[in-house]
């Protein structure tokens, strides 16, 4: 499979799986909970300890409902096609995770893509019942599973976002800060207005710190507005090339692998050193180089040209891999020095 087609396949595979569905959603949130005591809530529900998984991870997926007028979130977590491809998403990042961690992950009653037209008020507004199925999943996880173990918290776009509240949620929990190995909240941004109301929030400052938030957005060089950060918007990132927070850049020669995964999670096709990358100073988004935009198209109509969301995960595959090891790693030699 060449490059072209490689990608185009992707394109094409993210496109089938968000817009598969404008089913399953309603016009407004409604104050019924999710009962995580149930196993068909859970895309992933891992309880078997292993010595060589030695944290958690708990996952909370991307945004894969379309919706249509008036659809601004998913209702029902019954629906076989919706439970599909949200467990699709899920598979498409998990291998970047699970070779260390057991493995959580919770189906919730996400905003539909729909949503993301709205102005931020009204759409955060619908994004209730998401917030409520993540808070409950969790704490559900950590009562009956958790036991005192490290975990991370990951997830990508809307599942960063949720990710993101989630530390906030939790930013005076003591218990909580000692046992976070780090979280991976890929595809959304983190501010100064973020920092200064959560101080326990902390930004990666480079490969191997811990309890600490790892965070980009990927975009063409041309590119100063889109829906994950907004003209005039400044986002906290990290480089995840060469794991720096200035504009220092990283070539190509440092990426260890784009990879094209499948629905079930299986490696389909990856290209080492396809792109390198650098934050720009001004937005904190991560430029992409060595590739072309109409190479890499955004599929949603939400996202300009340029805009390399959906590829956020994708491009830089192995090198996140590989740190998540990194960080585990760090994190246990910081626990035994105590």
């Amino acid at each position: 499979m060449n490059k072209r087609s490689m990608h185009g396949k992707l394109a094409g595979l993210l496109a089938v799986l968000l817009s598969l569905l404008c089913l399953c959603a309603c016009g407004q949130a409604d104050e019924t909970g999710t009962d995580y005591a149930l196993a068909s809530r859970w895309a992933y529900y891992e309880t078997e300890t292993d010595a060589e998984k030695p944290v958690d991870v708990f996952f909370i997926a991307p945004t894969n409902v379309q919706g249509g007028e008036n659809e601004f979130y998913v209702d029902n977590l019954d629906d076989a096609q919706a439970l599909e491809a949200i467990l699709g998403s899920i598979n498409m990042e998990k291998g970047i995770y699970d070779a260390q961690a057991r493995f959580f992950a919770p189906y919730y009653r996400q905003l539909t893509l729909n949503a993301y037209t709205l102005d931020e008020a009204e759409r955060l507004a619908y994004q209730d019942a998401a917030w409520q199925d993540v808070q409950d999943a969790f704490a559900y996880y950590l009562e009956h599973e958790n036991n005192g173990r490290p975990f991370l918290i990951a997830g990508f776009s809307q599942g960063a976002e949720l990710g993101l509240r989630l530390l906030k949620q939790y930013g005076g929990d003591a218990a909580f800060q000692e046992q976070l190995v780090a979280a991976y909240l890929i595809g959304w941004r983190v501010t100064a207005e973020d920092l200064a109301a959560c101080p326990s929030l902390k930004m990666a400052q480079g490969e191997e710190d811990t309890g600490v938030i790892i965070c980009f957005e990927c975009e063409a060089e041309s590119v100063t507005d889109t829906l994950v950060v907004p003209e005039g918007t400044f986002t906290y990132a990290i480089n995840p090339l060469n794991w720096k927070t200035d504009s220092t850049p990283a070539a190509k020669e440092e990426n260890l692998g784009f990879v094209y995964p499948g629905y079930d999670g299986s490696i389909l096709e990856e290209i080492p050193q396809l792109c390198g990358a650098y934050l720009d100073p001004q937005r904190g988004t991560l430029k992409v180089t060595d590739i072309q935009p109409s190479e890499y198209p955004p599929v949603l109509d939400i996202f300009p040209e340029g805009s390399y969301h959906i590829y956020d995960y994708e491009f830089f595959y192995r090198n996140l891999q590989q740190n998540v090891s990194v960080r585990i790693q760090a994190y246990e030699r910081a626990r035994g020095a105590q």
